[in-house]
């Protein structure tokens, strides 16, 4: 989507970060690079060489000297994001207790459940009691952020709808709870992105930036990590969105897995433990992924599917990233000369 498309309000600058689940074999963290995995410093130098206003880290890479990076990420002007996984409120209040003395403001979580892709047939029958055991643990957890003064976000991964994360947000009614908005993910969940960003947008913490090209398939379609603005996502609408509900937030650079994603939306059993959805509402969200379709018989797979070389798919990973950056600086200008 060109950033000279769309309309936006508001003058609250974009604070942009980089996040290392984008780039996971440059950066050394997965299991197959065959790399020295970088350090949260290191991540943080790369966010400066980038001129990004801050960094999302893993938990366990800041738990050996947290007061000492939050203090170098102080020194050069660098917002500290944590991430974490899970919904155990003791877990999670480790995780807050360690957000507290490295300065970030915002813990991220991610609840599970379904599979990568939106798939619920792991818990087929299961699922509204695993929500309802989500529910009463994320509002102990709640409790513990207002303690210790964070923000907890639950990010869309691909498994909660968005009913399902608005019903959380409007039960626990904390300003210390609320979403983690993954811009690729709504149609994960076979939802329309505009009307998604709409509907959460009063409720965003954080913001992962990221885009998907779409491929079809006999089940439904496939979501292939592309570099931003390349794909699918309308970055000028989704900040117009974001400067009236919430301007400032903390934003990062997230770059899709190395997997793409098969959402199975034509599949029988897909759907039985999915909040109820119109027809007007597939056909929104279908209509998205047509109107995006890569031509068939292209090779969707990244280059770690298709096995290529580690230098290959480092190479595929820093290019995406370098791209991304350079499309974040022209959203910045165009949000810049918004009034």
């Amino acid at each position: 989507m060109n950033a000279t498309e769309g309309t936006g309000t508001g003058t609250a600058p974009l604070r942009v970060g980089l996040s290392v689940y984008g780039t996971t074999y440059s950066m050394g963290l997965h299991p197959k690079a065959g790399r020295t995995p970088v350090t949260a410093r290191d991540v943080m130098d790369q966010a400066v060489r980038f001129g990004l206003a801050g960094v999302e880290l893993p938990a366990t890479m800041l738990a050996d000297s947290p007061e000492d990076l939050g203090e170098y990420a102080a020194e050069h002007g660098l917002f500290v994001t944590v991430d974490t996984a899970g919904f155990d409120p003791e877990a999670l209040g480790r995780v807050f207790e360690l957000a507290v003395r490295v300065g970030a403001p915002v813990v991220r979580t991610v609840i599970g459940g379904a599979k990568i892709g939106g798939d619920r047939r792991p818990l087929a029958g299961r699922w509204q009691a695993f929500l309802d055991d989500v529910s009463v643990k994320l509002h102990a957890a709640t409790e513990l952020a207002e303690q210790a003064g964070v923000t907890l976000a639950v990010e869309n991964h691909q498994d909660l709808a968005s009913e399902e994360l608005l019903g959380l947000c409007e039960s626990i009614a904390s300003a210390h709870f609320g979403i983690n908005l993954d811009t690729g993910n709504p149609l994960a969940t076979a939802e329309e992105p505009i009307d998604y960003f709409r509907r959460v947008a009063p409720y965003v913490k954080n913001v992962h930036l990221k885009d998907y090209w779409t491929w079809l398939s006999e089940e439904g379609y496939r979501l292939v990590r592309c570099p931003l603005g390349q794909g699918l996502t309308d970055f000028p609408a989704l900040l117009g969105m974001l400067a009236e509900h919430a301007p400032g937030v903390s934003m990062a650079i997230e770059l899709g897995a190395l997997e793409a994603r098969h959402i199975r939306v034509l599949a029988a059993d897909f759907w039985p433990d999915y909040p109820p959805r119109t027809s007007a509402q597939l056909a929104q969200a279908l209509g998205v992924v047509q109107a995006n379709a890569r031509p068939s018989g292209g090779d969707w797979r990244t280059p770690f599917e298709r096995g290529e070389p580690v230098e290959e798919i480092v190479a595929y990973e820093e290019r995406q990233l370098l791209q991304s950056i350079a499309y974040v600086r022209t959203l910045q200008d165009w949000h810049g000369g918004q009034k």
